[in-house]
């Protein structure tokens, strides 16, 4: 009744911004991301103990955290008709809490952990519906690679789907690392103040078949330069929103500028930023190692990446 998982966490391409049903995590549209490697989360599950403990990156799950580990993790027990209590702990190998897709890879990588552990046979699809409950994100990261998640009508047709794997696309991922304070719950509850907010949802229906052509006909320019325009938008509805969040900081914008200048001197690369302050250039895997110096030229820490792939189960352990 042991098991370990690892996830990737995500970039969204075509992100997702407020939730119509905040305790099952229902978001308001579908969305389409990408998994970044190597970065990953490392989670570890055992079921048997007397008590619910948890923890992750060495802290003692609060009681906001731990709330919503047990919405992953109680509907997983009740599948199972087990009554014992469990001990988690889990470990990134990434900074958290700056805009790198924690929640998305520790949520899928508990879901992944937590149904082997109890012996449950479920589909990637299927176990992506469980991990929504942590962060909606972690459906994504439960599939991996480049995946749609569905909005569906209630908890039982929201779920990701793979659209394509890591060995599909060669596009390389560097993550301009901005520390921020980032406020994703505050920034979803107020998506719906913004009065730009009813077009978004007119406007992402195309987007989604828009980034899912890219993505089938294997077009990265297409596709980074879709998702720099949705981030804008997104970022536009949550700086408009009834406490105008504005989530980036001077490095954020600096970043933004130097992306631009490569692009007007031949070198295709796009930003694409989530619900933060931490920048994401996205272009193809030969002008990795170009992008990367130019953004560290700036002062600026980076993270080389690239498509990450599904969430599985591994032997490693934590315990």
């Amino acid at each position: 009744m042991k098991a370990s998982a690892t996830a990737y966490p995500i970039q969204g391409l075509i992100k997702y911004h407020g939730l119509r049903d905040e305790y099952l995590r229902l978001p308001y549209h579908d969305s389409i991301s990408v998994c970044t490697a190597p970065i990953r989360t490392l989670t570890t599950i055992e079921f048997g103990h007397k008590e619910d403990s948890a923890a992750f990156d060495g802290k003692v799950a609060q009681s906001r955290e731990m709330e919503r580990i047990l919405r992953v993790v109680e509907p997983l027990r009740s599948l199972a008709k087990e009554r014992s209590g469990f001990k988690m702990i889990s470990e990134n190998s990434f900074p958290s809490n700056i805009g790198l897709g924690a929640s998305a890879s520790g949520f899928a990588a508990l879901a992944v952990a937590a149904s082997a552990a109890l012996g449950l046979e479920l589909s990637l699809e299927e176990t992506s519906r469980f991990a929504r409950r942590g962060a909606g994100s972690a459906s994504r990261a439960v599939t991996g690679g480049f995946s749609r998640w569905y909005a569906g009508k209630g908890d039982e047709d929201s779920y990701a789907h793979k659209l394509a794997g890591p060995e599909d696309l060669d596009m390389g991922i560097i993550c301009a690392l901005v520390p921020a304070h980032k406020f994703t719950d505050t920034a979803h509850k107020d998506v719906v103040t913004s009065p730009f907010f009813k077009a978004r949802l007119e406007y992402v229906v195309e987007a989604l078949d828009k980034m899912e052509r890219a993505i089938f006909a294997r077009d990265i320019d297409r596709l980074c330069s879709l998702a720099e325009t949705d981030t804008l938008l997104l970022h536009g509805i949550t700086m408009t929103g009834i406490d105008e969040l504005i989530l980036w900081r001077p490095d954020t914008v600096q970043v933004i500028l130097e992306v631009k200048k490569m692009r007007k001197e031949g070198l295709p690369a796009y930003f694409s930023i989530d619900t933060g302050a931490t920048v994401y250039i996205n272009s193809r895997l030969e002008d990795v190692r170009e992008v990367r110096s130019r953004v560290e030229a700036l002062g600026i820490e980076t993270i080389e990446c690239s498509v990450g792939g599904e969430a599985k189960v591994v032997s490693e352990d934590l315990f």
